[in-house]
């Protein structure tokens, strides 16, 4: 379907609807970013508007009509929310589940049990990876916050010890692995294979989130030596609303582990089993190979890991049918923005292309002989250290290098996919949401926050960065 839609963009947009030469879109390019970061960074304008009057500031500069600029920034608003619109909210629903049934606990408490000592901080990065999987890195965040202070408070731990692995392994998973919003964006605007993405996104994030996580939490811990919060703590029963208090705390039971696991992974399963069969069989009319083209593809994969979840995390839980909707309802309700934002990156990187820039970026990469992989990781780094949006640069950046996997076979077209994913997490700041996220949860000042938070996102964008680079030689 992805891919599919791409071709349909690029069968619309052979002729761009400017004739305007390369200084022009340049210039058109730099003011509409420009544009998106003022309007994001200084005047605090929603991402959504922010990245819809960019992409209109930049078509009227490349001297393309406007109808014919709203024409296409509508158009890849459509096409992008149609293609990876029902897979976020699936993914979103399937979070929700797995918190407010106190899944994502049992997997937590399961975990922890089994360590202790030195093998803490890789118990923490290995529930922070499985919890990381279905949630957005927000929600992430506040589930495990609780955890890391207990465990850092109760076991007289480093509280960056607990923390950056926790952190390491939610960043990862958020940049990295579908089905996240930003590596779905950027396949889908690419048009490479979800599957093989997938498995390179997992081949990559394992070294990537233990050097980060585990290796590099180390000398955090000897960077930033700061006790736990005890504003953030409810040792002594506090209120509701405390971060620190668990969804499962006011359940009577909780799902198991082997079953809440099971949920996680089945649409991880369901996406690579239809990869690998894709590659040994690899004939469109056989029977198996389209059975598994079926149940393996993104929407069947996660409307069955939600259906699912229906048995195995919300029943054990005691949640009868008449509360199925309403959690639904609260579950999509936080995605609201998250899918006007990835629409109207996806209508700025229909205005990118329609206006002529993808074939500006092709050119300009092949006479510089820039490689293109590392050309979209540095124009993702750009975009993210301007706007402090992962999502944003990823969405960006997509719509920019989109004309280089042309001619790329599957593997570096889902290369392609992950060294943007890489470049989208480089070092967050104070223009990042995440920076005061972690700050505040943490009670770190702003110089902590660089040296600990920020240092580990570059870590991984460049670690992942240099992976990409280095199977891209192999593979």
């Amino acid at each position: 379907m992805t891919r599919l839609s791409v071709e349909m963009l690029a069968a619309d947009t052979v002729e761009p609807i400017t004739s305007a030469g390369h200084a022009q879109l340049g210039i058109a390019v730099l003011a509409g970013i420009a544009v998106i970061v003022l309007l994001i960074t200084k005047f605090k304008l929603h991402a959504f508007l922010s990245l819809t009057l960019g992409s209109l500031v930049l078509g009227a500069l490349a001297g393309a009509p406007l109808d014919k600029v709203i024409a296409s920034f509508t158009t890849g608003l459509g096409t992008t929310v149609a293609g990876v619109g029902v897979l976020i909210a699936l993914g979103a629903i399937l979070g929700k589940m797995l918190a407010d049934s106190g899944g994502a606990d049992q997997i937590v408490d399961t975990i922890l049990a089994k360590a202790s000592g030195r093998s803490m901080p890789w118990a923490m990065v290995l529930i922070a990876s499985v919890i990381g999987l279905p949630l957005f890195f927000e929600v992430g965040v506040v589930l495990l916050i609780p955890v890391v202070l207990m465990v850092a408070k109760r076991g007289n731990y480093s509280l960056m010890r607990i923390g950056i692995p926790a952190l390491a392994g939610l960043s990862v998973m958020h940049g990295l692995v579908p089905p996240h919003p930003g590596p779905l964006v950027a396949i889908d605007a690419i048009g490479a294979n979800l599957g093989v993405t997938l498995a390179l996104g997992v081949l990559i994030a394992i070294p990537t989130v233990i050097i980060a996580g585990p290796v590099f939490s180390r000398y955090a811990a000897r960077w930033v030596d700061v006790p736990v919060p005890d504003r953030m703590l409810n040792s002594t029963g506090g209120s509701p609303q405390t971060p620190t208090q668990r969804a499962s705390e006011d359940l009577e039971k909780r799902p198991g582990f082997g079953a809440t696991l099971a949920t996680i992974l089945l649409p991880v399963v369901l996406m690579l089993s239809k990869a690998l069969v894709d590659i040994v069989i690899d004939d469109p009319e056989n029977t198996v190979q389209r059975v598994f083209d079926v149940i393996g593809s993104p929407l069947i994969a996660l409307l069955a890991a939600v259906l699912m979840g229906i048995f195995t995390l919300l029943r054990p839980a005691g949640f009868g049918k008449e509360r199925l909707t309403p959690l639904v309802e609260k579950g999509l309700a936080p995605i609201a923005g998250i899918l006007l934002i990835v629409g109207a990156g996806g209508g700025f990187k229909a205005t990118l292309i329609d206006t002529g820039v993808g074939q500006m970026v092709l050119d300009i990469s092949e006479d510089w002989s820039i490689p293109a992989l590392l050309l979209a990781w540095l124009i993702a780094v750009a975009i993210r250290l301007a706007t402090g949006s992962a999502t944003v640069a990823t969405i960006s950046a997509a719509g920019l290098v989109a004309p280089l996997a042309a001619d790329m076979s599957t593997t570096h077209a889902a290369l392609l996919v992950l060294a943007i994913g890489a470049g989208s997490l480089f070092f967050s700041h104070v223009n990042d949401a995440g920076f005061w996220l972690v700050k505040e949860y943490f009670g770190l000042s702003v110089g902590q926050t660089v040296k600990t938070w920020s240092v580990m996102e570059t870590i991984i964008s460049v670690v992942a960065g240099a992976l990409v680079l280095l199977l891209s030689l192999v593979i």
